[in-house]
């Protein structure tokens, strides 16, 4: 169980899909973890069952960051909890494994400043952060290092996996599974029926899970 202030965004599938994941993924012990949008703190708390050395939790909402902070410390486990945008705040900071649950709900509005909503919502194409990380993620990684990111295939995996290729890494989907809408996703069925990205009727999406790894030297 884990404590969650209001507003913070919940674990649900996509949370569990990258534990699984992660489980899966054979990690070394001992490495320098990312969890990129951290909320709660749970990738962070299963970075650190599966035995990571160092933790950073990253995530532009102040209360997910203190949430993330009191769930790892209940547990006895000590993490740098950082609020901010991670492309300003990480800086030239290198890891072994990047966690990563970013927004990815296609929205009919920008990507907001402030709110839950800055949780889900990724503007008009979904990738309004994907983008940006996929663009990072090679700077992210020590040489050996692994990325999981999870995202809806609404947002385009062939894109995210095409984009981390160019940076040099090598990507894949390694996990998927199909999920029933959640409140966003039911509230914005009409949107996203009328644009094309889902069918009439439509009410489940298939996950992923995106591994890219940073070959050595």
């Amino acid at each position: 169980m884990l404590v969650r202030a209001p507003g913070v965004y919940r674990v649900q599938h996509d949370t569990r899909l990258l534990i699984r994941a992660l489980s899966q993924a054979r990690i070394p012990h001992g490495g320098r973890v990312l969890d990129i949008g951290t909320g709660t703190g749970a990738l962070a708390v299963a970075a650190a069952h599966h035995g990571a050395r160092t933790i950073t939790a990253v995530d532009v909402s102040r209360r997910a960051v203190a949430t993330a902070w009191l769930n790892c410390r209940l547990r006895g486990l000590t993490v740098r909890a950082l609020h901010g945008d991670f492309e300003a705040i990480l800086g030239t900071d290198r890891f072994d494994l990047v966690l990563a649950n970013p927004p990815y709900v296609p929205a009919p509005r920008s990507a907001p400043d402030r709110g839950a909503a800055r949780a889900w919502n990724a503007g008009e194409k979904g990738r309004a952060f994907l983008d940006r990380l996929c663009a990072m993620m090679p700077h992210l990684l020590e040489s050996g290092g692994v990325a999981l990111t999870v995202h809806s295939c609404l947002c385009h995996p062939d894109t995210t996996v095409a984009q981390l290729r160019e940076g040099g890494l090598e990507a894949a989907v390694v996990a998927r599974s199909s999920v029933p809408f959640g409140p966003v996703m039911r509230e914005l069925t009409p949107w996203l029926t009328s644009t094309g990205l889902i069918e009439p009727g439509q009410n489940r999406e298939d996950l992923v899970v995106i591994r890219a790894d940073k070959p050595r030297p």
